[in-house]
Order: structure tokens, then sequence, then C-alpha cells
């Protein structure tokens, strides 16, 4: 098996609802990797069985070629994890929360200073957690996974609540990670930042998998309406169908002058998800 993260047809169930049903997955190495679906859709539950945290009722995965529910103690320096729930300690300065972890995967304090150096934190090394912002609290997380150098790093909505800004800060770090040749493995309901981030997703509703391949591929599987739509000059909208019969309206909208923009309606992510599922992404 040549894949970095593998699953076959997982399925859990919690108080006899079913939160995943027969999920599939291959993810080769140095990918992005995104899983998109709404609140309560069994991404953070598929994270847990693929890192070992829990089993699942039925089906295999695997990580690093080992089964996700062998690993041992070592095999958990491979991978890292990011997630919202993961919490820090307030009441220790960022350089001591990442002194804590260093201890527990026996690394030196050199790889605390290399990692708060990568995330922009190194000046607030000091500086107690309770007093970081959210997207320094963000930072401080995405530096506990580097500081292990792992080929692996498994990010749970990693800028979800924060500004644009800081978000864009957090997804630079994942595209570094990512050209380091490191497999990303992204859960979001930020369809923009599927798009600008990830090499394949997957479409996560009700515990199933309803759609995957690239952005792109799916963006264009879904291209029904293959209409036009153009803004015109005296500040109106015209939307035409996109093939050669439009070309001569096309021509004489041009000829007159009254074109400003032209633009493609074939669909985003999310209207792809809201056909497939009747939800919006971001609840």
């Amino acid at each position: 098996m040549n894949k970095t993260i593998y699953a076959e047809n997982i399925s859990k169930s919690f108080s006899n609802k079913k939160v995943l049903n027969e999920i599939n997955l291959e993810i080769g190495k140095g990918e992005i990797f995104g899983l998109l679906g709404s609140s309560g859709a069994g991404k953070t539950t598929l994270i847990k069985i693929l890192t070992g945290q829990i089993k699942p009722d039925a089906g295999i995965s695997y990580i690093n070629n080992i089964k996700s529910d062998e690993l041992k103690d070592k095999d958990y320096c491979s991978f890292g994890i990011m997630m919202d729930n993961f919490g820090l300690y307030e009441r220790l300065s960022c350089f001591d929360n990442l002194k804590i972890f260093a201890r527990l995967y026996r690394i030196g304090n050199k790889n605390i200073y290399q990692s708060l150096e990568a995330v922009g934190l190194l000046n607030a090394k000091n500086t107690v957690a309770s007093k970081l912002s959210k997207g320094m609290k963000s930072r401080l997380r995405f530096a506990r996974v580097l500081m292990i150098d792992p080929n692996i790093i498994f990010l749970d909505e990693p800028t979800s609540g924060l500004d644009p800004a800081t978000a864009e800060e957090i997804q630079k770090l994942i595209l570094l990670e990512k050209n380091k040749g490191k497999t990303i493995f992204l859960t979001t309901h930020n369809m923009c930042e599927a798009e600008k981030l990830c090499n394949n997703i997957a479409m996560l509703n009700d515990g199933q998998i309803v759609e995957s391949g690239s952005p792109k591929e799916i963006c264009r599987r879904y291209h029904h309406q293959k209409k036009l739509r153009i803004h015109l000059a005296n500040g109106s909208e015209k939307e035409i169908s996109h093939d050669v019969k439009s070309a001569d309206i096309i021509y004489k909208l041009m000829k007159d002058e009254m074109i400003e923009t032209i633009h493609s309606t074939e669909p985003n992510l999310e209207t792809v998800f809201m056909e497939l599922t009747g939800k919006e992404l971001d609840i």
C-alpha cells in the first residue's frame, strides 16, 4: 500500500445514530486533502478513528501503512493533530506550553524555538496563553504540531472563528508544510479555503461521502446551467447561453461598447454541496 492514509468501509454509531457510514478514502503523500461538511457531519469522528483515538464499528484504516487501531507510542511521532478542543495550558507561557509536549515526545528545546519562529510567535515565547488572541492560540497549537516534524498533519477546522487576515496566516503555514512534502488532512466548512488549499476533497453529509475529487473537477461535473453573465455599462446585467448561438449577441454588445465584464456561471463548491444536500456548509 503506497497511500499515506487509507480507509475502507469505516462506519461508526453513537447511541443508535450512525455518524459515519462506509467511508472510503485514499490519500497520497504530499497531498492536501479536504473533508468538507457542516457541523456534526462526522468530520472529527473520522480523524479520531484514523489516528487510533477511537475504534470504528466496522471497516479498517491505515496511517503510514500501520493499522489505526494498532498504533504504538513510537508511531504517534509520525503525525501531528491540531484540534480546537486540544486545549492549551492558559497559565503557562507559549514556551512552557510547548516544553511539556517536548518532554512527552523526548525532543529538545531547539525544536520549541524553531516551531515558535515558524508560526511567528518567537517574540511572544514568554507570553502566557491566557493573554493570546484567538489567532495566536491557533498558531501556538500549530507550533505544537510542527515541533515533532511529522510527515502527516491532521487539522480540524484550523481557521474556524478567525478573522480573514489571521485565517490567511494559518493557510500560508499549511501551504509551507505541504511544500515540504507533508501530507495534510484538513477538515473545514469553508469552501473558499478548500478551493484554495486542497488537491482533493470529499464532501461528507449525514455520515456519507456524497462527492469526491479535485475542486475543479467537481465544479465542472456540476456545470449544468452553462450561462454567461454580462454586466453592461448602464449598470444592468444580462444572462445568456454559454454556446455558439450567443456569439452574435456578444459581438453586437462589444461593438456598441456596452460590455463591462463577462463571467461564466460555473458552480463553486458551496453551490455543489447545496445541490447535493440541500444544506449550506457554513453553519
